[in-house]
């Protein structure tokens, strides 16, 4: 954990220095930003592997700021966490929605802090199988974090991808809301109720609406053309 690199992007310079304080005696090589602009020149300018990102900051906010990381493919293995006061259920979907992996409500006690960082690291770290899956058309490679659909590649962030990935494991099988979360994000990550269903939309979106079925009440499945529903 000592050799990862955090940039810290708020506006207010006292929220900052805390977060930068806290984080700096556990090891964490860190960078500060104050606002979306800024953000992104560090980006460029250093190799990041996870963001703290504010959501209500002047000029361009972290929504946007969040849309911009995951639309770039060099970033694709950049985590990022949302750390807002703004902790409204619409907030929460507009962040995953645009592709963040974790979530974090101002005022946040930072031992509460660090052990989330080290929880959304540690899943990063975990190795993954080194196998591809071919599914028809689309075809899923875990070793690459790569996904293809008809030859052509599909850009998933991190979360959307290892729920594909989950999902797409045992086709046919019927995966329960509460089983995704624990896989996916973890049991020391809380997330909003609505975070799995923002993700399959998203991942509907992209890779279209026939592999991924809702099984109401339960969750969701993974489909091929052979299955039924």
């Amino acid at each position: 954990m000592s050799e990862k690199h955090i940039l810290v992007v708020d506006d207010e310079e006292e929220i900052r220095d805390l977060i930068e304080y806290n984080l700096l005696k556990e090891g964490y090589l860190i960078t500060v930003a104050s606002n979306g602009e800024e953000a992104m020149e560090m980006l460029n300018k250093h190799k990041i592997d996870l963001v703290l990102l504010d959501v209500m900051m002047p000029g361009m906010d972290g929504i946007e700021v969040c849309s911009l990381i995951r639309k770039n493919n060099d970033f694709n293995n950049v985590i990022i966490c949302f750390l807002t006061a703004r902790n409204e259920d619409y907030s929460q979907i507009a962040g995953f929605d645009a592709g963040a992996d974790d979530y974090i409500a101002k005022p946040v006690k930072p031992r509460i802090l660090k052990s989330r960082i080290q929880a959304l690291l540690r899943r990063v770290e975990t190795p993954s199988k080194n196998e591809s899956d071919s599914l028809n058309e689309l075809v899923i490679d875990r070793d690459k974090y790569k996904v293809t659909l008809e030859g052509e590649d599909v850009h998933l962030p991190r979360k959307e991808f290892e729920l594909l990935a989950l999902l797409a494991s045992r086709p046919g099988s019927v995966f329960e809301r509460d089983y995704i979360l624990e896989q996916v994000w973890g049991t020391e990550i809380v997330v909003g109720d609505r975070t799995i269903d923002v993700h399959v939309r998203k991942l509907r979106e992209k890779i279209g609406s026939d592999y991924i079925k809702t099984v109401k009440g339960v969750g969701y499945k993974f489909i091929t053309e052979k299955d039924s529903y």
